[in-house]
C-alpha cells in the first residue's frame, strides 16, 4: 500500500494496542485513520504474549476496561469472520497462606464492589476442577468464572480486519524516522516511504514506544525485561476447558494450550535488556533459552502440578516486554507535546487491557479528556524524575518482582531512595521519622517511638504505626503539630489575564481581593473533577496555586491545556522554589505569635486568608487553610530557609509541646474531617454535586466556566450517587477502600477510602451511595448499613455531615 500524504490520526505500532486503538478510532469515531508497522502486524512483543485475560483491578475504571476487552473478544469473530482464540475458561488464583487469604477475601469483596462474580473455593474443589493439581498446600482459591485466555496474533489480525472494516488504513513495512513539530505540536509523521501531514499522533510502538516519544520530546518511562515462559508436550489427562491458574506464592501461572501447557513467571530477581534504544530490527526475534534463571520456576510448577516432572517442553519463550516503575500502562495525552496519545508499557497486561485500551484511548485522542477516570494509568502521573533511565531500571525490576507478592496495604517501593530529600530530611530522621516515597520525594509517614524500630512491618491487619500515629493524631487535635509538606506541587500563574484564565479553569469563584485564598475543583467538560487544589491571589495578576504531590505533571498539564488562546499570562512550577511547613493544632497561633510581629489573631488573619510575614528574618507565604480540621496555616518558605525557619518554629514551641507529624495521622485527620482525597473520593468520574461539594461551584455568578454546562444539566436533576460517610464500632475491623456498601442488605456501592479516626474511637470510610432512580438524603438517612469487608458483613451507621466539628469552628478559631 503507498502511503498516503495526509490522515487525521496516526497510529503507530501494529501490536494489539495500536490495532484495537485504530479499530476503536474507525468503527466509533468514522476518523481517518493510518495505522503504520515497521515490520508487520505483531511482529514486537504481541506475538509470544501468554495470552492470559484477566479482569480485576484494584481501580474499578481498569476493571472496567479489562471487561470490556472481554465483551470485545468474544463478539469480535462474528464481526470480522477471524478468531480470535477466545476460551472463558475462567481463573484460578491458589492462595497458601493467611495473609494472601485475606487479600483474597478482600479481592472478592472488591469483585462484588465492581459487579462481578469472584467466588471463594475450598482445597477439595480446587481439586475437583483441576484434578492434576498439588492441592495439600492451599488454604483456598479464588475463582473468577468470566476470565479466559485468547490468541494475541489472532486477536491482534482480527482488530486489524475490524480497523480496515470500518475504513482505517494499516501500511507495514514503514518504519518512523522522526516528527515534524510547530509550536509544540506534530504537523508530519516522518517515515522511511516520506511523510504524512497529520492532527494527532498515537505512539503505540510496544517496546519501541520510548524511542518513539523521544523523537518529538516525549518521556516515556519503560524498560523492556526478559519475561520466560514454557510450552509443553501434551498432559496425559489435562482438560482442554482447564481454568487458567495463578499461583502467585510459588510465583506461576499456568493456561492450556493444545493438550499442553503454558507456564511462567514473575521472579525476585528479574533480567533486564537494554537501557537503551531497542534495536528497530527486533522483530519476531526471542533471547536464547536460560534454563538456569527458569529453573526457579521451574521447581515451583513441578510442585503444583507433578505431571510436568515428565512432560516434554516443546518450546520455550524468552522475550523482551515493557514494564513501568509503578505496574500500571500507560495511557494519555503527553505532556510536553499537545497532540501526541500514548499506550504503551502493559507490563504483561497488554492482552487483556487490549481491547479496553483502545477503546478509552480513542475516546481520548477523540475528545482530548479520558472518557472515564484514568489516573492510575495516564501518562502524567510522571515527572521529571523519570527520565533517568537508571532509576527507572532499578524501579522497574522491583515493580516485576512485585508482580505476584501479596499487596500489603501501605506498601512502599524501596529501590531508588532517597531521590529527593527535603532540607529537613536529616532533622526529621532524628525525630524517629519513617519515611515513604511521592513522585521521588521523601516524605515522613510516621515516627518512631523511643524504643521503637523507625521501620515498617506489613501485615493485613493493624500494622505496626497503629499507636504511634494514633499518638500524632491526638498531638495535633490537643496541642499542635508540624508537618513537612515541602514535596507539594506549586504553580505561580501571573499576568494581565490571570484572573479571566483562572476563571474559566476554576469551578469556584477565584475572584476575590488579592490575600484571598480560594479551594476549588477542575472540572472537565462532564462535570468531573479532574484536580482539587488551592489558589491564593498574592496580587492583582499573581496567584499561587497549590496542589498535591502526586499531581504536578497533571495538573499543570489541565491547566496549560485549558488557558483559552490570546491570553496572556506565564504559568511556571515552583515547586522547588517553596518548602513547606504545616502548623496545625489547637495551639497554632501561639506558636505563630511567637516568632512573627504579624498580627496573626482570627480579626488579623481569618480563615481563608494569605499573608507575607516574616519568621527568623526570612519572608514566609502563610496560608490559614487546613486538610486536617484544626487551626492552622501552611508556611511556604524559600526553600533555603526552611531549616532556620523549623528550628524557629520547634524552639517556640517547645511551650505548647510542639512535634513533627507524619502523613499517616494527616490521613486519620482529615477522614474524621470528611475532607474528600482527590484520586480516591474524588476524582473524573464525580461530580461536585455527587461529592456533596456543590458549595464550591460559582453557578450563582454570571461566568462561564469549564464544566458549568454538565453542571447547570445535572442541577435540577437527583443524583445517581451520593458521597457519605460510614463508622464501624467493630476494632477488629480494618478498612481499607472498596468494602461493598449494603443498604437494608442490598448492594448500593463501595468505599472510596477508609481507616480508622482515632478521636472518634472507630473505624471511618466514604463512599459513594448509588441508585439508578436517584438518590436524596431521606433515601440515604433511611437504610439500615452494612459494609462487606472481605467477605464478611460487618453493621455500619452513614453519616452525611462531617464526623469532627461539623460546624467548622475549630477550624475558624
Amino acid at each position: 500500500m503507498t502511503l498516503p500524504s495526509h490522515a487525521e490520526i496516526v497510529v503507530i505500532g501494529g501490536g494489539i494496542i495500536g490495532c484495537s486503538t485504530a479499530y476503536h478510532l474507525a468503527r466509533d469515531h468514522k476518523a481517518n485513520v493510518v495505522l503504520l508497522e515497521q515490520g508487520t502486524l505483531t511482529s514486537g512483543s504481541t506475538w509470544h504474549a501468554a495470552g492470559l485475560v484477566g479482569q480485576l483491578r484494584s481501580s474499578a475504571s481498569i476493571t472496567r476496561v479489562l471487561k470490556y476487552s472481554v465483551d470485545l473478544y468474544k463478539g469480535l469473530e462474528a464481526e470480522t469472520g477471524l478468531a480470535t482464540g477466545w476460551k472463558m475458561t475462567g481463573c484460578l488464583r491458589l492462595a497458601t497462606n493467611q495473609n494472601r487469604w485475606t487479600e483474597f477475601r478482600r479481592l472478592a469483596t472488591t469483585a462484588k464492589s465492581f459487579g462481578m462474580d469472584m467466588h471463594l473455593l475450598t482445597p477439595q474443589e480446587v481439586k475437583a476442577m483441576w484434578p492434576l493439581m498439588e492441592v495439600g498446600d492451599l488454604v483456598g482459591a479464588s475463582w473468577l468464572p468470566t476470565d479466559g485466555q485468547a490468541s494475541p496474533s489472532d486477536i491482534t489480525q482480527s482488530l486489524a480486519r475490524g480497523a480496515r472494516m470500518h475504513g482505517a488504513k494499516i501500511v507495514e513495512n514503514v518504519r518512523v524516522t522522526g516528527f515534524e513539530l510547530k509550536d509544540g505540536r506534530i504537523t508530519h509523521v516522518r517515515t522511511m516511504l516520506g511523510d504524512i501531514a497529520c492532527d494527532k499522533v498515537v505512539n503505540c510502538a510496544g517496546q519501541w514506544a520510548r524511542q518513539v516519544g523521544a523523537m518529538a520530546g516525549i518521556n516515556v518511562p519503560l524498560q523492556p525485561v526478559k519475561h520466560q515462559y514454557i510450552i509443553t508436550e501434551k498432559v496425559p489427562g489435562l482438560s482442554t476447558d482447564a481454568p487458567t491458574i495463578r499461583d502467585p506464592d510459588r510465583r506461576t501461572y499456568f493456561k492450556e494450550e493444545v493438550g499442553g501447557l503454558v507456564m511462567g513467571g514473575y521472579e525476585p530477581n528479574p533480567q533486564p535488556w537494554t537501557t537503551g534504544d531497542v534495536p528497530d530490527d527486533w522483530a519476531y526475534r526471542l533471547f536464547d533459552d536460560d534454563f538456569d534463571h527458569f529453573e526457579q520456576h521451574m521447581a515451583e510448577a513441578i510442585a503444583r502440578v507433578p505431571a510436568l516432572e515428565t512432560v516434554g517442553v516443546k518450546q520455550m519463550i524468552n522475550g523482551p516486554e515493557s514494564f513501568t516503575p509503578d505496574g500500571n500502562f500507560i495511557l494519555g495525552v503527553a505532556p510536553e507535546c499537545k497532540n501526541m496519545f500514548v499506550g504503551a508499557g502493559f507490563n504483561a497486561f497488554g492482552i487483556a487491557s487490549g481491547g479496553g485500551a483502545g477503546w478509552v484511548l480513542a475516546q481520548w485522542v477523540v475528545d482530548g479528556e479520558a472518557p472515564l477516570d484514568l489516573w492510575v494509568v495516564d501518562i502524567r502521573r510522571f515527572a521529571g524524575m523519570h527520565r533517568d533511565r537508571q532509576w527507572v531500571l532499578d524501579r522497574t525490576l522491583e515493580a516485576y518482582g512485585k508482580h505476584y507478592t501479596i499487596g500489603f496495604p501501605h506498601e512502599e517501593y524501596e529501590s531508588g531512595r532517597p531521590h529527593v530529600v527535603s532540607p529537613l530530611y536529616e532533622r526529621l530522621k532524628a525525630h524517629g521519622a519513617v519515611f515513604g516515597s511521592k513522585l521521588g520525594w521523601e516524605r515522613p509517614n510516621w515516627f518512631a517511638p523511643d524504643g521503637m524500630e523507625p521501620k515498617d512491618v506489613y501485615s493485613m491487619g493493624r500494622q505496626n504505626w497503629f499507636s504511634a500515629v494514633g499518638e500524632e493524631h491526638r498531638h495535633v487535635r490537643e496541642a499542635v503539630g508540624i508537618f513537612d509538606q515541602s514535596s507539594f506541587a506549586k504553580y505561580e500563574m501571573t499576568g494581565p489575564d490571570a484572573l479571566k484564565a483562572l476563571d474559566w479553569i476554576c469551578a469556584n469563584d477565584v475572584g476575590k481581593p488579592a490575600g484571598r485564598l480560594t479551594y476549588t475543583q477542575l472540572l472537565n467538560s462532564r462535570g468531573g473533577i479532574e484536580a482539587d487544589l488551592t489558589v491564593a491571589r498574592l496580587s492583582e495578576d499573581k496567584f499561587y496555586i497549590v496542589t498535591g504531590t502526586g499531581f504536578r505533571t497533571h495538573d499543570l498539564g489541565w491547566i496549560e491545556d485549558h488557558i483559552p488562546a490570546g491570553l496572556e499570562v506565564t504559568l511556571r512550577d515552583v515547586t522547588e522554589e517553596f518548602g513547606t511547613l504545616s502548623l496545625m493544632g489547637a495551639k497554632a497561633r501561639a506558636v505563630l505569635s511567637a516568632v512573627t510581629d504579624a498580627d496573626v489573631s482570627n480579626a488579623g488573619f481569618p480563615f481563608g486568608h494569605v499573608r507575607e510575614i516574616s519568621i527568623a528574618g526570612h519572608p514566609v507565604r502563610a496560608l490559614r487553610v487546613t486538610y486536617v480540621g484544626e487551626l492552622g496555616w501552611e508556611l511556604h518558605v524559600p526553600i533555603g530557609a526552611i531549616g532556620s525557619v523549623f528550628d524557629t518554629l520547634m524552639a517556640a514551641g517547645a511551650a505548647s509541646n510542639i512535634r513533627p507529624v507524619g502523613y499517616r495521622a494527616l490521613e486519620s485527620l482529615r477522614l474524621e474531617k470528611g475532607y474528600r482525597a482527590w484520586g480516591s473520593d474524588i476524582t473524573p468520574n464525580d461530580t461536585p454535586f455527587d461529592a456533596g461539594l456543590g458549595w464550591a461551584v460559582k453557578l450563582r455568578k454570571d461566568t462561564d466556566f469549564l464544566g458549568r454546562r454538565a453542571l447547570e444539566t445535572a442541577q435540577g436533576e437527583l443524583r445517581k450517587k451520593a458521597f457519605a460517610g460510614f463508622t464501624v464500632d467493630d476494632p477488629n475491623v480494618v478498612l481499607v477502600g472498596r468494602e461493598t456498601i449494603l443498604r437494608n442488605g442490598e448492594p448500593v456501592g463501595y468505599l472510596t477510602s477508609g481507616g480508622y479516626g482515632y478521636t472518634l474511637g472507630k473505624n471511618v470510610g466514604y463512599g459513594y451511595v448509588r441508585r439508578a432512580e436517584g438518590v436524596d438524603d431521606a433515601f440515604l438517612a433511611g437504610g439500615t448499613y452494612e459494609l462487606v469487608v472481605a467477605m464478611e458483613r460487618t453493621p455500619a451507621k452513614i453519616h452525611l455531615d462531617p464526623l469532627y466539628d461539623p460546624t467548622a469552628a475549630r477550624v475558624k478559631a
